[in-house]
């Protein structure tokens, strides 16, 4: 199983001692949190998406492209790109020259962001066609970074004529679809995109008929089974034993979550509510623990959804740099030796 670092961008107060990164510090420790990543031996980095909120990472491009340099062999992944409310165009050209920069490397996840609907007036969308949009988009931006000299013409979007974006890739570009329904799930097998679960969302059980949703449309498109990818993430902390855990993650995570729930209240006038609840989140969404007790929660998922990348959480909550640190290095040393094959 390949393995990989993520990041949404909260920039939170720490709940403890109230240190409060500037948002120059956090992207910087968002480079510093991945240096630390490939020094530990994780495969990849996947940086977040958001607009207009305290997730204050909204141009994942720009910083893959500050960790490319710092790091020779990371895959550089977003968490999300936001398709419905970007420009194909402009997404094609960002991500071809990433490309061009790093090539092979870099490798993009897809999402509608409806949990933060907002964001879609704001761009001068109706968050009701998100689906519709998200679609159209997607497979636009497909055809972009396939084609040359493409024409084109849709409902969101002025026509193309002509149009050939560079620089050019210099292969394919991976592209994930972000799906925890079935619609998004068939989308992916119909497009040939790889699938990267939400499942930070739920207990990864909840997750299991997207799963075969998608295989078994994959292979009525008539695709090869053997090219199936699929991606889990999860939020994770590693410590010395459970007391350690308990004792310094939960206080981040219930602050962190807290902003969560309070956000995508916020984004669906209170129709989506999602208090914390510690002891389902440590058996749900979390890997956190000791190390023997995160390499037994992951042979638990991996059972459940026979996955093929994992990406952990760390970063979350207001945490400091020398905690962060800490958990990267402890988990690659400790745990990511032992993770599923």
């Amino acid at each position: 199983m390949e393995s990989a670092v993520f990041s949404l961008g909260d920039n939170l107060a720490h709940p403890k001692t109230g240190e409060l990164l500037t948002e120059a510090d956090r992207h910087r420790q968002l480079i510093r949190y991945s240096v630390w990543a490939s020094e530990s031996g994780f495969d990849a980095v996947h940086i977040g998406e958001h607009h207009f909120n305290d997730y204050m990472l909204s141009s994942p491009p720009v910083v893959l492209s500050a960790i490319g340099e710092r790091v020779p062999d990371l895959i550089l992944s977003t968490a999300v790109t936001l398709v419905p409310t970007l420009d194909p165009v402009r997404t094609a050209e960002d991500y071809s020259t990433l490309d061009n920069l790093f090539p092979g490397r870099v490798e993009i996840v897809t999402g509608r962001g409806n949990f933060f609907s907002r964001s879609y007036p704001a761009f001068g969308l109706d968050v009701h066609d998100a689906r519709e949009i998200f679609e159209e988009k997607l497979e636009l931006l497909q055809i972009l970074l396939d084609q040359e000299n493409v024409s084109w013409s849709g409902k969101f979007r002025p026509s193309l004529t002509d149009i050939t974006i560079r620089p050019r890739p210099t292969g394919d570009i991976p592209m994930w679809i972000g799906a925890g329904s079935q619609e998004s799930a068939l989308l992916a097998a119909k497009l040939g995109c790889r699938l990267m679960l939400p499942s930070v969302f739920g207990h990864p059980k909840m997750f299991v008929p997207i799963v075969e949703q998608y295989k078994e449309a994959w292979v009525q498109a008539g695709r090869n089974a053997d090219d199936i990818v699929i991606g889990s993430c999860c939020h994770a902390f590693v410590g010395s034993d459970q007391a350690d855990m308990r004792e310094r993650f939960v206080p981040r995570y219930g602050h962190y979550w807290n902003f969560v729930d309070q956000l995508i209240s916020d984004n669906t006038g209170g129709k989506v509510q999602m208090p914390f609840d510690l002891e389902s989140f440590l058996a749900g969404p979390a890997v956190a623990g000791s190390a023997q007790e995160c390499v037994d929660r992951m042979g638990e998922m991996h059972e459940l959804l026979g996955h093929d990348r994992q990406l952990f959480m760390f970063d979350l909550g207001g945490v400091s740099d020398n905690e962060l640190e800490e958990t990267v290095r402890r988990f690659g040393e400790e745990v990511l030796p032992h993770l599923p094959e």
